[in-house]
Protein backbone atom coordinates (compact mmCIF):
# COMPACT_ATOMS: atom_id res chain seq x y z
CA UNK A 1 0.00 0.00 0.00
CA UNK A 2 1.33 3.44 -0.90
CA UNK A 3 0.93 5.37 2.36
CA UNK A 4 2.18 8.59 0.75
CA UNK A 5 -1.07 8.68 -1.23
CA UNK A 6 -3.02 8.67 2.07
CA UNK A 7 -0.86 10.96 4.23
CA UNK A 8 -1.81 14.58 3.54
CA UNK A 9 0.83 17.27 3.14
CA UNK A 10 -0.03 20.60 4.78
CA UNK A 11 2.35 23.27 3.50
CA UNK A 12 3.34 26.18 5.73
CA UNK A 13 1.79 24.64 8.83
CA UNK A 14 2.19 25.13 11.76
CA UNK A 15 4.37 27.93 10.42
CA UNK A 16 5.76 29.21 7.14
CA UNK A 17 8.36 26.91 5.62
CA UNK A 18 7.15 23.73 7.32
CA UNK A 19 5.72 20.89 5.22
CA UNK A 20 3.57 19.09 7.80
CA UNK A 21 2.88 15.38 7.25
CA UNK A 22 -0.75 14.96 8.34
CA UNK A 23 -1.43 11.34 9.35
CA UNK A 24 -5.09 11.87 10.25
CA UNK A 25 -6.34 10.58 6.86
CA UNK A 26 -4.28 7.42 7.40
CA UNK A 27 -5.70 6.96 10.90
CA UNK A 28 -9.25 7.31 9.53
CA UNK A 29 -8.61 4.66 6.86
CA UNK A 30 -9.16 1.32 8.66
CA UNK A 31 -7.34 -0.76 6.05
CA UNK A 32 -4.29 1.56 5.96
CA UNK A 33 -4.13 1.92 9.76
CA UNK A 34 -4.18 -1.85 10.22
CA UNK A 35 -1.56 -2.39 7.52
CA UNK A 36 0.77 0.28 8.94
CA UNK A 37 0.78 -1.28 12.39
CA UNK A 38 1.41 -4.77 11.02
CA UNK A 39 4.32 -3.44 8.94
CA UNK A 40 5.76 -1.49 11.88
CA UNK A 41 5.77 -4.67 13.98
CA UNK A 42 6.93 -7.12 11.30
CA UNK A 43 10.75 -6.71 11.53
CA UNK A 44 10.55 -7.28 15.29
CA UNK A 45 8.19 -10.31 15.32
CA UNK A 46 10.90 -12.79 16.29
CA UNK A 47 13.02 -10.51 18.48
CA UNK A 48 11.31 -11.37 21.79
CA UNK A 49 10.15 -7.80 22.49
CA UNK A 50 8.66 -7.56 26.00
CA UNK A 51 7.89 -3.81 26.10
CA UNK A 52 7.04 -1.18 23.52
CA UNK A 53 7.94 2.33 24.64
CA UNK A 54 5.98 5.04 22.81
CA UNK A 55 5.97 8.82 23.01
CA UNK A 56 3.23 11.25 23.91
CA UNK A 57 0.92 11.55 22.04
CA UNK A 58 0.77 10.26 18.46
CA UNK A 59 3.26 7.52 19.28
CA UNK A 60 0.56 6.02 21.54
CA UNK A 61 -1.66 5.38 18.50
CA UNK A 62 0.93 3.10 16.92
CA UNK A 63 2.80 1.82 19.98
CA UNK A 64 -0.30 0.30 21.57
CA UNK A 65 -1.23 -1.66 18.45
CA UNK A 66 2.35 -2.72 17.71
CA UNK A 67 2.70 -3.94 21.32
CA UNK A 68 -0.49 -5.95 20.92
CA UNK A 69 0.77 -7.53 17.69
CA UNK A 70 4.09 -8.41 19.39
CA UNK A 71 2.40 -9.72 22.55
CA UNK A 72 4.32 -7.12 24.53
CA UNK A 73 3.39 -4.60 27.16
CA UNK A 74 3.06 -0.96 26.21
CA UNK A 75 4.79 1.79 28.20
CA UNK A 76 3.68 5.36 27.65
CA UNK A 77 6.29 8.08 27.75
CA UNK A 78 4.61 11.32 28.81
CA UNK A 79 5.35 15.01 28.85
CA UNK A 80 5.88 16.63 32.29
CA UNK A 81 2.90 16.89 34.63
CA UNK A 82 0.90 14.10 32.97
CA UNK A 83 1.81 11.26 35.37
CA UNK A 84 0.88 11.06 39.07
CA UNK A 85 4.37 9.70 39.82
CA UNK A 86 7.60 9.58 37.83
CA UNK A 87 10.13 6.77 37.71
CA UNK A 88 12.49 7.98 34.99
CA UNK A 89 12.75 11.44 33.46
CA UNK A 90 14.98 12.67 30.62
CA UNK A 91 15.24 16.19 29.21
CA UNK A 92 16.41 16.90 25.68
CA UNK A 93 16.96 19.82 23.34
CA UNK A 94 14.70 20.80 20.47
CA UNK A 95 15.48 23.20 17.62
CA UNK A 96 13.98 26.06 19.64
CA UNK A 97 13.93 25.08 23.30
CA UNK A 98 13.81 21.86 25.28
CA UNK A 99 11.40 19.17 26.41
CA UNK A 100 11.21 16.40 28.99
CA UNK A 101 9.77 12.90 28.79
CA UNK A 102 8.81 10.75 31.77
CA UNK A 103 7.66 7.21 32.51
CA UNK A 104 6.09 5.81 35.64
CA UNK A 105 8.21 3.67 38.01
CA UNK A 106 8.75 -0.03 37.37
CA UNK A 107 7.20 0.00 33.88
CA UNK A 108 10.44 -1.31 32.38
CA UNK A 109 12.93 -3.59 34.12
CA UNK A 110 16.47 -4.73 33.39
CA UNK A 111 15.15 -7.99 31.94
CA UNK A 112 12.99 -6.26 29.31
CA UNK A 113 13.66 -6.17 25.57
CA UNK A 114 12.37 -2.81 24.37
CA UNK A 115 11.16 -1.51 21.02
CA UNK A 116 10.70 2.27 20.70
CA UNK A 117 7.74 3.26 18.49
CA UNK A 118 6.72 6.71 17.28
CA UNK A 119 4.91 8.28 14.37
CA UNK A 120 7.83 10.42 13.17
CA UNK A 121 11.62 10.34 13.09
CA UNK A 122 12.79 13.90 12.43
CA UNK A 123 15.77 15.21 14.41
CA UNK A 124 15.75 12.17 16.69
CA UNK A 125 15.48 14.16 19.92
CA UNK A 126 12.56 12.31 21.48
CA UNK A 127 13.83 8.91 20.30
CA UNK A 128 17.25 9.65 21.81
CA UNK A 129 15.58 10.72 25.09
CA UNK A 130 13.65 7.44 25.22
CA UNK A 131 16.90 5.59 24.44
CA UNK A 132 18.51 7.26 27.45
CA UNK A 133 15.59 6.10 29.63
CA UNK A 134 16.00 2.50 28.50
CA UNK A 135 19.75 2.65 29.15
CA UNK A 136 19.25 4.34 32.54
CA UNK A 137 17.03 1.43 33.57
CA UNK A 138 19.45 -1.13 32.13
CA UNK A 139 16.99 -2.81 29.74
CA UNK A 140 17.95 -4.01 26.24
CA UNK A 141 16.98 -1.67 23.39
CA UNK A 142 16.20 -3.91 20.42
CA UNK A 143 15.10 -1.33 17.85
CA UNK A 144 13.03 1.59 16.66
CA UNK A 145 9.95 1.58 14.44
CA UNK A 146 8.55 4.76 12.87
CA UNK A 147 5.74 5.47 10.45
CA UNK A 148 7.51 8.47 8.85
CA UNK A 149 11.18 9.40 8.56
CA UNK A 150 12.46 12.78 7.39
CA UNK A 151 15.70 11.51 5.87
CA UNK A 152 17.45 14.86 5.31
CA UNK A 153 17.64 15.44 9.06
CA UNK A 154 19.92 12.39 9.42
CA UNK A 155 18.57 11.24 12.80
CA UNK A 156 19.72 7.69 12.02
CA UNK A 157 23.26 8.80 12.85
CA UNK A 158 22.40 9.65 16.45
CA UNK A 159 20.39 6.43 16.96
CA UNK A 160 22.94 4.04 15.40
CA UNK A 161 23.84 1.23 15.67
CA UNK A 162 20.40 0.03 16.84
CA UNK A 163 18.03 -1.26 14.11
CA UNK A 164 15.73 1.44 12.70
CA UNK A 165 12.63 0.63 10.68
CA UNK A 166 10.56 3.35 8.98
CA UNK A 167 7.74 2.89 6.50
CA UNK A 168 7.49 6.22 4.68
CA UNK A 169 10.47 8.42 3.89
CA UNK A 170 10.38 12.06 2.88
CA UNK A 171 13.08 14.53 1.96
CA UNK A 172 12.44 17.94 3.43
Amino acid sequence: MDYKKIIAIRENWPKKGISFKDITPLLANAKAFKAVNIEMAKPFKNKKITKVLCADARGFLFGSVVANILNAGVVVCRKPGKLPYVGVSVSYDLEYGSNTLEIAPKMISKKDRVLIVDDLLATGGSAKAMTKMVKKIGAKLVGYSFLIELTDLKARKILAPVEIHSLVKYKI
